[in-house]
C-alpha cells in the first residue's frame, strides 16, 4: 500500500501559520504537517513511557536490583 491521503481541516490562523512555516522552510504544507505529526506523535510515545518508568520505579526494590557492574561486565 502507498502513502495514504488524510484531509485535516485546519482554523485559518493554524493554516496560515503552517503556510508560512513551509514557505519559510521551503517545504510543502504536507511535509510540514506531516513531520508536525510524527513529532507530535513522538511527544505523546514519550510521555507514555514516562509514566509507564515512573510507576515502575515507584514500585522498584533496590534489594532485587542489578547494579551497572553486575548487568554490562557479565561473562
Amino acid at each position: 500500500m502507498g502513502n495514504q491521503r488524510t484531509l485535516v481541516m485546519l482554523e485559518p490562523p493554524v493554516k496560515n501559520l503552517i503556510k508560512n512555516i513551509a514557505k519559510k522552510e521551503g517545504i510543502s504544507v504536507s511535509s510540514l504537517c506531516r513531520d508536525l505529526i510524527r513529532e507530535a506523535l513522538e511527544i505523546v510515545e514519550d510521555r507514555y513511557f514516562d509514566k509507564l518508568a515512573a510507576a515502575r520505579e515507584k514500585n522498584f526494590n533496590w534489594k532485587h536490583g542489578l547494579t551497572h557492574q553486575e548487568v554490562w561486565n557479565k561473562k
